[in-house]
């Protein structure tokens, strides 16, 4: 991305304060000598910075590290409750949002359901949640709203090329957000936004390649390489659950037959569950079922790790991760679906590789998905506004600057 703000005093100062910001962010408290150590910015330089913005109440001075000889180091830290951002996850039937701090911690929640899944209707119930939030913002900023939901989203438009659900067709549901709430929006693929959740708090952070899976109304994948998410053409990439396992099969929501979300995305799941059964079942119940020893739903578990163990294999030859990160409301069972996995994924993957990659299970929540999205603010709150373009965007840097 070409810097066409080169030469400015103020943005060489954003960029020296981002390097700052982000090293508190990735390290917590640290000395001032910390930063000129980590940063290679100089010392007064240093002072500077963190002077300021500790005039400005961003950064407070946190206590007292041990001394190694003479006055002991005063830590700095980011004040996390400064500002908020508000995290929207959008379901086919609901709004979820949260309204999280500086360091992703949730301090409020609001729930909408939709009454239609029109992109007007969508966007009154997401003004809705958000402004349930605002009451607890009390005289704090709230800086930005990031939304996640399913379907390919181009990220740099802000547009729905393909919701997955509501069958939108570029839809410009960021402009939409932002002409009802008045803050900017960012919106990104739900799956792509537990990948950045994870790169900044979670399995991910300080791993340059890695995916995240997730597992439950459909079946997604992030990939994360060489520490950026990677999103494709119009943000395409990384629909595992379209990988077609049975030519020919039950029609899937994207038009296509045959999708491994057709054979163990919960809503097949739980049709199999019925006939089992005899009954309507929820995947949990037969969770349960499968732990006091009903074989029958033990084996559907098992065939559920070991068809998502076989999609995973293939994807991780191809893009080489270090860690697999299995997410979404899936793992609620995930003691049950991970021995399959495991026993397939080991066999599509070549040894020396397999060797090499850690799987983490990711405890989850309906918040982890809104958490995830507020993430997409956060992530550049740390980022200077290096374009023209970018200086809509709420940047932490921006804001101390003036």
């Amino acid at each position: 991305m070409p810097i066409d703000r080169a030469g400015s005093k103020r943005l060489i100062r954003e960029i020296n304060e981002a390097l700052v910001l982000s090293e508190l962010r990735r390290s917590g408290p640290c000395s001032r000598a910390d930063i000129v150590r980590a940063t290679q910015l100089s010392s007064p330089t240093v002072t500077a910075i963190t002077g300021r913005l500790i005039d400005l109440g961003l950064l407070e001075e946190h206590s007292t590290a041990p001394s190694a000889g003479g006055r002991p180091p005063v830590l700095l830290a980011v004040k996390q409750d400064w500002a908020y951002v508000a995290g929207v996850k959008i379901t086919e039937s609901q709004v979820i949002a949260v309204l999280t701090d500086l360091g992703a911690s949730v301090v409020a929640r609001s729930r909408i359901p939709l009454d239609g899944q029109m992109p007007e209707l969508v966007t009154s119930a997401t003004y809705r949640a958000v402004e349930n939030l605002r009451r607890h913002v009390a005289d704090r900023a709230l800086l930005g709203i990031g939304v996640g939901l399913a379907g390919m989203i181009d990220r740099d438009t802000g547009s729905v090329t393909r919701g997955t659900y509501f069958g939108w067709t570029d839809v410009p549901f960021a402009a939409m957000i932002h002409d009802a709430t008045g803050l900017p929006a960012v919106i990104d693929n739900d799956v792509n936004t537990l990948a950045l959740s994870e790169q900044l708090w979670g399995a991910g952070r300080g791993v340059d390649n890695f995916v995240v899976i997730s597992i439950g109304r459909g079946i997604g994948m992030a990939m994360v390489l060489d520490g950026r998410i990677y999103r494709g053409a119009q943000g395409g990439a990384g629909e595992i659950g379209h990988i077609k396992v049975h030519p020919g099969g039950n029609l899937c929501a994207c038009g296509g037959r045959g999708c491994l979300e057709t054979v163990i995305g919960e809503p097949a799941v739980r049709s199999l569950l019925a006939a089992i059964a005899g009954r309507d079942l929820t995947v949990d119940e037969a969770g349960h079922l499968a732990r006091a020893g009903e074989e029958r739903y033990r084996a559907v578990f098992d065939d559920i790790g070991r068809r998502l163990g076989a999609a995973v294999a293939a994807a991780t030859v191809i893009v080489n991760p270090t860690r697999i990160v299995l997410a979404g409301e899936g793992t609620h069972n995930i003691d049950l679906i991970l021995p399959g996995f495991e026993s397939v994924f080991r066999e599509g993957v070549v040894a020396s590789v397999h060797e090499r990659i850690t799987v983490h299970a990711d405890p989850w929540d309906d918040e982890s998905w809104a958490r995830g999205a507020a993430s997409l603010v956060l992530s550049g709150l740390f980022e200077p506004n290096l374009t023209s373009a970018e200086t809509s965007r709420p940047s932490l840097t921006g804001l101390s600057a003036g």
